[in-house]
This record gives C-alpha cells, sequence and structure tokens, in this order.
C-alpha cells in the first residue's frame, strides 16, 4: 500500500500474474510470475492530425490507438509455474503466444491485458550468473482497468 505520509510505494509491490492456460485463463489460472527483478513501461499513442484551414495553419490532433508494452526482466526459474510458463514461450511461435497477463498496484488497482509474450532472453550469462528470463508482454486489443 501507498505509504501514508508521502502517498509512495516501493516498486516491489508491483504483482505480476501470468494466464497458464493463454487466453482462457481465469481465477487460479492467473498466477504469480516469480524472480521478476526490474520491470519497465512503454505506452505508444498513435495520434491522427490535419490541418484545418479555419486554424491558420495549425495543427489538430486525436488520439485514435494505444498499446502497451512491458518488459519483465529476472532470473528463470523453472519451479514457478508462472516463471516456467513465460520460458517455454521462448520456443513458441503463433496463438501458442497469447495469454491474459494481469499487473496489480500498489493501490489495489487492476489491469489485465490480453496480451502476446516476446521472450527475448531465456539462460545464458557468465558461469557464475544465475539463468536470466526477459520478456516482453505486448498488449493485444484494449486492456481492462
Amino acid at each position: 500500500m501507498p505509504n501514508v505520509n508521502t502517498g509512495v510505494w516501493p516498486v516491489y509491490d508491483n504483482v505480476f500474474k501470468i494466464g497458464t492456460e493463454g487466453r482462457a485463463s481465469t481465477g487460479d489460472k492467473l498466477v504469480t510470475v516469480k524472480e521478476i527483478e526490474t520491470f519497465s513501461v512503454k505506452i505508444d499513442g498513435k495520434a491522427e492530425e490535419w490541418s484545418p484551414m479555419d486554424l491558420g495553419g495549425w495543427m489538430r490532433r486525436l488520439m485514435t490507438a494505444k498499446s502497451l508494452t512491458i518488459t519483465l526482466s529476472g532470473k528463470a526459474c523453472p519451479e514457478d509455474p508462472g516463471n516456467a510458463y513465460i520460458g517455454s514461450k521462448a520456443w513458441s511461435t503463433g496463438a501458442d503466444c497469447n495469454s491474459i497477463f494481469e499487473w496489480d498496484f500498489p493501490n489495489g488497482d487492476k489491469l489485465e491485458i490480453p496480451c502476446v509474450l516476446n521472450v527475448t532472453a531465456y539462460g545464458g550469462g557468465d558461469s557464475t550468473n544465475v539463468a536470466g528470463l526477459e520478456c516482453e508482454v505486448l498488449s493485444d486489443g484494449k486492456p481492462t482497468y
């Protein structure tokens, strides 16, 4: 929960869940993804632009589309169902990469995203490293907040 004195919260209070039965996942089939160390969020808006004559050359704009990319980076953990499910998508293509992703915010809000999983790194590193797992959660349609 947010700090009562400042209204802010630590990043580690965010919780990420993945649907282990793809797009059909509900309830207990949305499991927490463990061993995530960092995440970043990119919101990409598409704006339509036009220049009506009555504005003397000034441009008008309207936001007509959005997409969301959440990049997760952490350690590969085959014993964790959520982590293992994401890792298994490194070898998949097509609709096999589709799932549901849930982001639970520290204030109790939730964002549920129909998504495509793009695993960008699995394993690797120095002999003394712990194997890594990195993926992009790419929105595929309208999320529910």
